[in-house]
């Protein structure tokens, strides 16, 4: 049920300004696949805050950049953990990340992003799949310093694949019962999220919010499974975008801080477009699931094909992402 939780592709397309780097600081084995890497600046000193569900950029010694979850506390400000799982598809980052990231290493980062955040609930459900609990795990302990309800299910392949399972104990407490371990190779089935749901909706779905990060398989059902519940109260973490970007062209890019027009031609997005007219843009992972290019819409109709923004987000056509996302309009105007 792993995957490796690599977000991102190969080119670095973020500005200079937005990195920083920070030694390893500490490795540990979590399982025979999943490690995690302990950040921390060269001089000890804070680094910039996040919040539970966020992701730093990696940018790797040989040209990869991949996104990874934080899993630590928001409240340490003297490190950044994330974990990486080795995965035998991997596209080259988990791979590097295992053969060469050492204690001692140096290595680039972008500053953390959240488009996965936590919200103050009266019941907060996280559904996890393998290498989908570290997301999760940073939620799990905001929920516990502040106090709030929560209860995950975990969904592994075998107890052997449970990372993070001390942890994960410590912070249930003395209410194990809001630990949920699902193990494929015990139950002979995976986890049955249509039920989960279920069984939390049917006392009523008011002040229910639900969290799922895992392979694409889990994702779908979960998608399905509360497609009944109100949009805001269910929340989704990508690793991957499954929905081919709009590369059809065929309409104008207008860039309202410059008054320039540029034609988006067959093939290319309008990322590409941009770029190939000079003109620099944020960006990370190319695929709609970072956040990184994120563009406020002044005109036209964005077609939009991310995994970032809400249903009501895209409804209102306010921003779109430039990587992935194309026009149902003649003309797009962008505020860049």
């Amino acid at each position: 049920m792993e995957t490796n939780g690599e977000m991102g592709t190969t080119v670095s397309l973020l500005a200079p300004e937005a990195e920083t780097l920070l030694r390893v600081r500490r490795v540990h084995r979590e399982t025979q696949e999943i490690a995690t890497y302990e950040l921390c600046a060269e001089d000890g000193s804070e680094l910039p805050p996040f919040t539970a569900g966020a992701h730093i950029d990696l940018h790797l010694p040989n040209g990869l950049v991949r996104s990874y979850s934080l899993c630590g506390d928001e409240a340490e400000r003297d490190r950044y953990i994330i974990g990486v799982a080795r995965s035998p598809d991997s596209r080259g980052g988990s791979t590097w990340i295992h053969d060469n990231l050492r204690t001692g290493d140096v290595v680039s980062i972008s500053h953390p992003r959240n488009n996965f955040p936590l919200v103050d609930a009266d019941r907060t459900i996280l559904i996890a799949g393998g290498i989908g609990i570290t997301p999760l795990l940073s939620m799990i302990r905001r929920l516990t310093a502040i106090g709030n309800d929560w209860t995950l299910h975990y969904a592994v392949r075998s107890h052997a694949h449970a990372a993070f399972s001390s942890d994960l104990r410590h912070l249930a407490g003395d209410r194990p019962e809001r630990l949920q371990l699902h193990c494929d190779d015990e139950s002979g089935s995976v986890l049955d999220l249509r039920g989960v749901v279920q069984r939390w909706t049917d006392t009523g779905a008011d002040g229910v919010h639900m969290y799922c990060c895992g392979p694409g398989p889990m994702l779908t059902a979960f998608e399905a499974a509360t497609a009944a519940l109100p949009s805001n109260q269910r929340h989704i973490e990508y690793f991957t975008n499954a929905t081919a970007a709009a590369k059809a062209g065929g309409f104008e890019v207008e860039l309202a801080a410059s008054g320039k027009t540029l034609m988006v031609p067959p093939g290319a997005s309008i990322l590409e477009t941009l770029r190939n007219a000079g003109i620099d843009c944020m960006s990370s992972c190319t695929e709609g699931i970072c956040g990184a290019c994120e563009t406020r819409v002044l005109g036209g109709e964005p077609d939009h094909r991310d995994v970032v923004l809400t249903d009501d987000e895209r409804i209102s056509n306010e921003v779109m992402m430039i990587c992935c996302s194309g026009s149902k309009s003649r003309k797009l105007i962008l505020d860049l």
